[in-house]
């Protein structure tokens, strides 16, 4: 009598012909949920450290203001003085009111009042412009205002 060997079949080979759907997915997903940058920075903003932070919950709420000595690029045009930028341009303190007067418009009606402007100033930068800000601030009727700051000790002088 003959002896009939049973072939021995190895592990299948893995179907890569959904790969290409997996790979798009993936795709897809980090292009929907990826946020790019609103605005191109104009100043150079180091912002100072706090010991108590507190994260804002709605960021879609928040508008910015930015304070500081413009980039290294365009020092050259606008000098070392300290600038106030809303959105991609440089402003004067008497455009905030108008700034302002935008934001609000681009908003719902009942997301108006939970509106707040976070003022993201460098830590060299002198009071007097801040000051100014706040008070085109309190003529716009924003009161809610935020301090950008970083955690950690307010004390330690910050190496620039």
């Amino acid at each position: 009598m003959a002896h009939f060997k049973k072939e021995k079949k190895g592990v299948p080979a893995v179907s890569t012909a959904s790969l290409p759907d997996v790979i798009f997915m993936l795709l897809f997903f980090f292009m929907v949920t990826t946020v790019m940058r609103e605005t191109t920075l104009k100043v150079v903003v180091k912002a100072p450290k706090a010991d108590q932070v507190k994260k804002l919950e709605k960021k879609s709420l928040v508008s910015f203001i930015y304070i500081g000595k413009p980039t290294q690029s365009l020092t050259r045009i606008y000098g070392t003085l300290p600038r106030i930028q809303l959105n991609d341009q440089y402003a004067e303190p008497e455009q905030i009111r108008e700034y302002i007067a935008a934001e609000r418009a681009r908003r719902s009606e009942a997301e108006q009042p939970q509106m707040t402007v976070s003022l993201k100033v460098d830590g060299d930068v002198e009071m007097g412009i801040v000051t100014d800000v706040k008070q085109e601030l309190r003529k716009a009727s924003a009161l809610k205002i935020n301090y950008s700051t970083l955690k950690g000790d307010p004390l330690e002088r910050q190496q620039y």
